[in-house]
């Protein structure tokens, strides 16, 4: 139960608390449920779920980067922690949306515009704003738990890995990881994996 002035979808003050992948598709579905409408919105979360960028290099993408896009076609972000270039390949659902954006994209003629424009439709939202809209769209659709802008890649990769069958190697390399322990962890599936191995057989 929510306590006024409080926030139950965010972590005390301190606390070193990670925050969560979103683990079910019907939860997904639900989120874009409640941002249909908003089509900025949708294109960042759809964007964010569909990738292993992060909130920082989402935010980084400019309107001429992303207009000639089509399915199947290569995004490279430039990640701010190393420089390096990392390249993504842009999915059906995640071209659609942001095509559904930039047909309302207040300065879409202009190629260096950003992509997800802030409320003044000047700069690019920040990514603390991104924190807070991700935890708001997992309360406001009932999701318990601790959520944030990290929970976005998260959820790429706890799909691949649980739905897919992604070789964590792959994953490792695509969020830049150093280590595969690293990566398990990150998603929050390390115990559940290490679990399975003790009850999935019996000698």
């Amino acid at each position: 139960m929510m306590t006024k002035g409080r926030n139950d979808n965010h972590p005390r003050k301190g606390s070193s608390i990670k925050v969560q992948p979103i683990r079910s598709f019907e939860a997904i579905a639900a989120i874009r449920a409640h941002l249909y409408g908003h089509p900025r919105n949708l294109c960042l979360f759809t964007l964010g779920i569909n990738t292993a960028y992060r909130a920082s290099e989402l935010l980084s993408l400019t309107v001429g980067q992303v207009d000639h896009l089509k399915a199947g076609d290569i995004l490279d972000i430039k990640q701010q922690k190393t420089n390096e270039y990392r390249m993504a390949v842009l999915n059906t659902v995640a071209v659609d949306a942001i095509q559904s954006w930039l047909t309302l994209h207040p300065c879409r003629s202009t190629a260096t515009a950003p992509l997800f424009l802030s409320q003044r439709g000047r700069r690019s939202l920040s990514v603390s704003a991104v924190n807070r809209l991700v935890k708001s769209w997992c309360r406001e659709t009932g999701l318990s738990g601790n959520f944030g802008s990290h929970s976005l890649r998260k959820t790429w990769g706890y799909h691949q890995r649980i739905h897919n069958n992604a070789n964590v190697a792959l994953l490792m390399r695509a969020f830049g990881h150093a280590t595969e322990a690293q990566t398990l962890d990150y998603l929050c599936i390390l115990p559940d994996e290490i679990k399975a191995l003790y009850l999935g057989l019996e000698l």
